[in-house]
């Protein structure tokens, strides 16, 4: 009997670079308060966000994936027709298919590449990572654009109080290659299904085409989801460090899902993390972009700090599913 040829690929894997597109108008609380009926302060207290942005009608999130994804190939020094796999996280694709993911490989100049869009909400980014690393390392595939892009204000609802004063429009990029020495440590991941009411869609597209449902949109149990994240992530977190054999004094960032900012801080306190360790809090001024909003806060920090350039940072996602993904990478 013949024997198969099994594929073998790179060792290790790193991130090359990243590319970022956030929605083109800047929203601030003043103008969501009104259906709410609530406070530019309580938004703030509750929420750490300040402004959040979001895309114009005429802007898709493949518009955003596909902007993020040309900063982010240009930096790599990766050609486009040498990308071979490109994955899209996200929630907020308009279209059930085709995917996200085949169209913008087509816009970037990376066809024929393997194409095809996750979805683990707020986990989405690092599964994607995870998924990319394993295929270059495994010979499936060579070089990686992984992209998390998210056009949240499509399925927002102006009057929920649950969640949609913290919802915003962006993308981020990476491209992953080959390394001479490991640049994305093991992941720690998984899912709590049992707690899938928690945060998601109020209805089904079948119930909306029935005429039993409005248009679908994001709810979530605000206090279950705030526990949930601030228990049981920080021991995800904390577990992510040893699965990549360091410890928080070795971190040079946090970059944790832009959620919320009391989530971020008592991370932070629950972590131990030392005064040197810089963490993300791109929150502020982009609001909760789910899948999008750690490659948009890892960006942004490396724009500011590239002293952060070579250093290690611990991202961890988690959301909707629930699911949650945490890994150790080397900043490009």
């Amino acid at each position: 009997m013949a024997t198969l040829t099994q594929s073998s690929g790179a060792q290790f894997t790193r991130i090359y670079s990243y590319g970022a597109a956030r929605g083109d108008v800047v929203v601030d609380n003043a103008a969501l308060i009104g259906p709410i009926d609530s406070s530019d302060e309580w938004i703030q207290q509750r929420t750490g966000i300040i402004t959040r942005t979001r895309a114009s009608a005429e802007v898709s999130a493949t518009d955003l994936a596909t902007e993020a994804a040309l900063e982010a190939i240009e930096k790599s020094g990766v050609d486009a027709s040498a990308i071979d796999l490109v994955i899209v996280a996200t929630i907020s694709n308009v279209r059930q298919t085709p995917s996200m993911a085949a169209v913008v490989a087509d816009r970037v100049g990376a066809n024929p590449a393997a194409a095809y869009d996750a979805n683990a909400a707020c986990a989405g980014f690092s599964y994607a990572v995870t998924q990319a690393d394993a295929l270059i390392r495994s010979g499936a595939a060579h070089n990686a654009l992984v992209i998390g892009a998210e056009k949240l204000s499509d399925i927002v609802d102006p009057t929920d109080r649950s969640i949609s004063f913290l919802l915003a429009d962006g993308a981020g990029a990476v491209v992953i290659g080959p390394s001479d020495s490991p640049g994305i440590a093991a992941p720690v991941w998984g899912s709590d299904g049992s707690k899938a009411d928690a945060v998601g869609m109020n209805a089904t597209l079948t119930e909306f085409r029935d005429g039993e449902a409005e248009w679908p949109t994001l709810r979530q149990e605000g206090q279950t989801v705030f526990r949930w994240a601030v228990w049981d992530m920080a021991k995800v977190a904390a577990r992510a460090l040893e699965a990549a054999g360091i410890t928080a004094d070795d971190l040079a960032a946090f970059i944790p899902h832009q959620a919320n900012m009391r989530i971020i801080d008592e991370f932070a306190k629950q972590l131990g993390l030392p005064e040197s360790v810089m963490i993300a809090r791109d929150i502020a001024t982009t609001g909760n972009t789910s899948a999008a909003s750690i490659p948009l806060a890892t960006h942004r920090l490396l724009d500011e700090h590239p002293e952060l350039s070579g250093g290690l940072a611990l991202q961890i996602g988690f959301g909707a599913g629930l699911v949650f993904g945490a890994q150790v990478i080397v900043l490009p």
